[in-house]
C-alpha cells in the first residue's frame, strides 16, 4: 500500500528532474500495471498468459493497463473498478444496484459533483456521514472540498467511471430524488417537534411535504412504466423498490423519521385502518396523473421494522394488447387461434406467477368478445374491466370460491367461462364438466411449462381418458424485456453461442448467409440505462393430440410428454426465445434468464 501511495504522490513532484520523466513514467506504468494485473489474476478473471501480454503491450506502448484490457475485451469495467478498488484498500460499490437517498443528492450541486466525477448517494444523520461514490476514490482535492462545503463526515467509495456518469444524469435530471429530498425538508418541521397531539396526526399526514412525498413516488412510478412500488422499513432507513419490466429496481432511499406519516398517508388513501399495525391489510385507490389514471391496488404486511407496503398499478388507459402484440406468431398463433375458436373445451395458460398468463388471457376473451356471447369470468382479483365480460371477483369470506363461482356460472347461460386459476380437484372436475357440456373454458395453471399441465391434471383429479376430449390446447408463457430501439446496437455473438442456438433450433434456424449479428441495448435515458424498454412474450402451444393423449394415460413424466410435443410440431418457449433473439427483438441473456431449465 504504501508503494502505491508514493506512485501516485509521485506525479505530483514538481522537483523531478525533466530528463527523468520518461524513465519515471514508466516505472510507474510498470507498477500500477504489476499491482492491477496481480489482483486480477488472483481473481480469476485473467490467466498468467494474458496477464503477461497485457503487461508487454503496456510498457511498449506506453498505455495503461486498463485500457488495453478495454480494448482487449479481457476485462470489462466493473471488475477493472473492482480491482483498483482492491490494490487500494477502498470499499467499491456497483450504483446500478444502489438506492440514491433525496438527503444526499441535496447536499452537492451537479456542477460540483460534475467537476470531480463523483456522487452522493446515502447520508447517515445520527454519525452526520456522507457517503460518496468516486471514479477517482483517491482525489483527496475532491474530499476536501465537499468535507469543507458540506461540514460532513466523508466516506468515500470507489465506482465505475461510466455508473458515476450515468448516475449523475439520471439522479440529477429526474424530479423524484430532488422533489423527494425538498417534501423532506418541509416535514422535518414535524419530526424536530417534541410531543405530537393525537388530534394533529391526521392533519400531519395530509400536510403538504408528506402528500407531496407519495405523489412523487407514484408519479415517477407512471412515468417509468412500474408496475408494482415497494416502500420496505429497514432498520436505519425507508427504501423504496420500483419493478420495471419485471426487475426490481432500488431507486429511493428515505429517512426513518417519515416511515409512519408515510405509510399512514397511503393507508388512509386506500381507507385502511391507520390504528392497526400487527395484520395484513388490503386497499385500493385511483391516481391520476396528466393523462395517465391507474388503480392501485394496496397490500400491507408487518414486517420487524415496521408495515411494508406494495403498489400494483393497474393502468385503466392503454388498452388490451391483441395476441400478435404479446408476441404470438407462426404457428403457435395459430393453434391457439384454432384451439380458441372452437365451441367447447378447454384451453390452459401455463407459467409461474408474473409471467403475464391473465394478459394473455385477456387478450383472448377482447378476440372473442361480442354481443353474440356470453362471457363469463371468475377472477382473483379483477385486475381490468372488459366492457361485454360478467366479470365476478371472488370472495372466500363470504362463500364465493372459484368451484362455488364456477357451479353457479353453470346455471347463467355462458358460451364462454373464464376461471382465474385450477388449484383443487373439485374446481378440475367443474372445468371439465362444463368442457364436456358445451362450454369453452380459460383458465391458468401454475406449471413451469405446457407439457407439464396434463400429469398436473390428473393429480388434481382429472381422468385421464376425458382429457383428449376436453383439452384444446396448453399455452406455456414467459416474460422477457425488449431491446429499447432509442440505444439499440448490433454486435457480433461469440462462435460458442451461434453453435448452442443452431442446435436448441435445429431446422428453425434460419438460413441465411453472412455474419450472424444480434442486438443489444446500450443504455440511454430513454429506458433508464438499462437498455431494455417494454416487455414480449415467449411462448409454447402444445395440442393434445392422440400420442400424447396416449402418454397421460399411461402416466408418462413431463420429458416424455414434452418430447413427443415438439415431435408434433411444438416450438417450445426457448425456441421461441431464441428466435426473438435474431429478430432484434429481446437479448440471449434474457431468454437464458427466464426459460432455461
Amino acid at each position: 500500500m504504501p508503494d502505491i501511495v508514493a506512485n501516485f504522490n509521485s506525479t505530483t513532484d514538481n522537483q523531478t528532474v525533466v530528463t527523468d520523466q520518461p524513465r519515471q513514467a514508466n516505472s510507474q506504468l510498470s507498477n500500477d500495471a504489476a499491482g492491477l494485473l496481480n489482483v486480477l489474476l488472483q481473481e480469476g478473471v485473467i490467466n498468467p498468459q494474458q496477464a503477461e501480454e497485457v503487461r508487454i503491450k503496456s510498457l511498449s506502448s506506453n498505455t495503461s493497463a486498463d485500457v488495453i484490457l478495454l480494448d482487449s475485451h479481457l476485462a470489462n469495467e466493473e471488475k477493472i473498478s473492482e480491482a483498483k478498488a482492491k490494490l487500494l484498500g477502498v470499499p467499491f460499490i456497483s450504483l446500478t444496484s444502489t438506492s440514491f437517498s433525496p438527503q444526499a443528492i441535496s447536499f452537492l450541486s451537479r456542477a460540483v459533483v460534475e467537476k470531480f466525477h463523483l456522487i452522493p448517494f446515502l447520508y447517515e444523520d445520527k454519525t452526520k456521514t456522507l457517503s460518496v461514490a468516486m471514479a477517482n476514490p483517491i482525489d483527496l482535492d475532491a474530499v476536501s472540498f465537499i468535507r469543507q462545503k458540506t461540514g460532513l463526515n466523508i466516506k468515500t467509495f470507489a465506482s465505475v467511471p461510466s455508473e458515476v456518469d450515468d448516475a449523475i444524469e439520471e439522479q440529477y435530471r429526474q424530479q423524484l430524488v430532488g422533489e423527494v429530498g425538498e417534501a423532506i425538508k418541509e416535514s422535518e418541521q414535524y419530526s424536530n417537534k417534541k410531543t405530537v397531539d393525537s388530534s394533529q396526526i391526521a392533519q400531519i399526514i395530509k400536510e403538504a411535504p408528506i402528500a407531496k412525498i407519495v405523489s412523487t413516488i407514484l408519479e415517477y412510478a407512471v412515468t417509468s412504466r412500474a408496475s408494482d412500488v415497494h416502500i420496505e422499513p429497514l432498520e436505519d432507513r425507508l427504501r423504496v423498490r420500483y419493478r420495471i419490466d419485471g426487475i426490481l429496481y432500488d431507486k429511493l432511499s428515505l429517512p426513518k423519521n417519515v416511515q409512519e406519516s408515510l405509510i399512514s398517508r397511503i393507508k388512509i388513501l386506500s381507507e385502511m385502518k391507520i390504528d392497526e399495525h400487527r395484520t395484513p391489510q388490503d386497499g385500493r385507490f385511483n391516481f391520476k396523473t396528466g393523462s395517465q389514471e391507474v388503480d392501485l391496488r394496496i397490500s400491507t404486511v408487518p414486517t420487524v421494522w415496521g408495515e411494508k407496503i406494495v403498489m400494483r398499478l393497474l393502468r385503466k388507459s392503454g388498452g388490451i394488447p391483441t395476441l400478435p402484440e404479446l408476441g404470438l406468431t407462426g404457428s403457435s398463433l395459430r393453434n391457439l387461434e384454432s384451439a380458441m375458436m372452437k365451441p367447447h373445451g378447454i384451453v390452459l395458460v401455463c407459467g409461474p406467477t408474473g409471467s403475464g398468463k391473465t394478459t394473455t388471457l385477456y387478450s383472448v376473451l377482447a378476440r372473442l368478445n361480442s354481443t353474440r356471447v356470453n362471457i363469463m369470468s371468475l377472477e382473483d382479483p379483477v385486475e381490468y374491466q372488459i366492457p361485454g365480460v360478467n366479470q365476478v371477483q371472488i370472495n372466500p369470506a363470504a362463500g364465493l370460491t372459484f368451484s362455488s363461482g364456477l357451479r353457479s356460472f353453470l346455471r347463467q347461460d355462458p358460451n364462454i367461462i373464464l376461471v382465474g386459476e385450477i388449484r383443487d380437484q373439485e374446481t378440475t372436475d367443474l372445468a371439465m364438466q362444463a368442457a364436456l357440456t358445451g362450454h369453452l373454458v380459460f383458465s391458468t395453471l401454475h406449471t413451469s411449462n405446457a407439457a407439464g399441465a396434463l400429469p398436473r391434471l390428473t393429480d388434481l383429479g382429472a381422468e385421464t381418458f376425458l382429457l383428449g376430449s376436453t383439452i384444446n390446447a396448453i399455452i406455456g408463457q414467459r416474460i422477457v424485456r425488449k431491446i429499447c430501439n432509442i440505444c439499440k446496437m448490433q454486435y457480433t455473438p461469440p462462435v460458442q453461442l451461434v453453435e448452442e442456438m443452431k442446435s436448441v433450433l435445429g431446422n428453425l434456424y434460419p438460413q441465411k448467409t453472412g455474419e450472424v449479428m444480434l442486438s443489444k441495448g446500450k443504455g440511454c435515458t430513454q429506458c433508464g440505462m438499462s437498455g431494455y424498454l417494454g416487455r414480449i412474450g415467449i411462448y409454447e402451444v402444445l395440442i393434445a393430440t392422440d400420442a400424447i393423449i396416449r402418454l397421460v394415460m399411461q402416466k408418462a413424466v413431463t420429458s416424455e410428454v414434452e418430447r413427443q410435443a415438439i415431435k408434433d410440431g411444438m416450438i417450445t418457449m426457448k425456441q421461441d426465445g431464441y428466435l426473438k433473439v435474431l429478430a432484434g427483438l429481446t437479448t440471449i441473456e434474457e431468454v437464458l434468464r427466464v426459460a432455461q431449465e
